[in-house]
């Protein structure tokens, strides 16, 4: 399936790029969430006609990231959570705790912007987590898991 890009997406091309994905992926994830359309030859006379736009609009989008990029990274953050006897953590610190827990610092970001690559936190103790606010700009956060008393 060929789409033309709508924003930048990590791994598959920038705005405007006119790219060949596996027709899943574009018809479940590119398609429905805005990031691509269809290439077909009316839409690429219309993105041809729309390209400065879309192209202001991906730098405002980078800019603003840059902006929170420049207050988030390096933060500390602190989840307590419940613990055994034996010192290890039931369940796991995920995703949804980290989002709330930067939520409530006053940041407002979307779950997938958490990159978590050897999944949820199991074990307390310090963590650096990468936070990709846009596919140019990543902030590491510092994440301690802490036994709740």
């Amino acid at each position: 399936m060929k789409v033309i890009l709508l924003e930048r997406i990590t791994g598959l091309g920038a705005p405007g790029d006119l790219v060949t994905v596996k027709s899943g992926y574009g018809r479940n994830f590119l398609l429905p969430g805005k990031k691509a359309i269809p290439a077909n030859k009316e839409n690429m006379e219309k993105y041809e006609a729309e390209k400065t736009q879309i192209l202001a609009a991906e730098e405002s989008k980078k800019a603003s990231a840059q902006s929170v990029y420049k207050q988030l990274n390096g933060q500390n953050f602190e989840i307590v959570s419940a613990v055994t006897e034996e010192n290890t953590l039931y369940g796991s610190v995920g995703t949804n705790e980290i989002i709330e827990k930067i939520t409530t610092a006053g940041f407002e970001l979307d779950k997938q912007a958490i990159r978590l690559p050897e999944g949820p936190i199991k074990d307390l103790g310090d963590f650096e987590i990468d936070i990709e606010l846009h596919p140019e700009v990543i902030a590491k956060i510092n994440i301690k898991v802490s036994p709740e008393e």
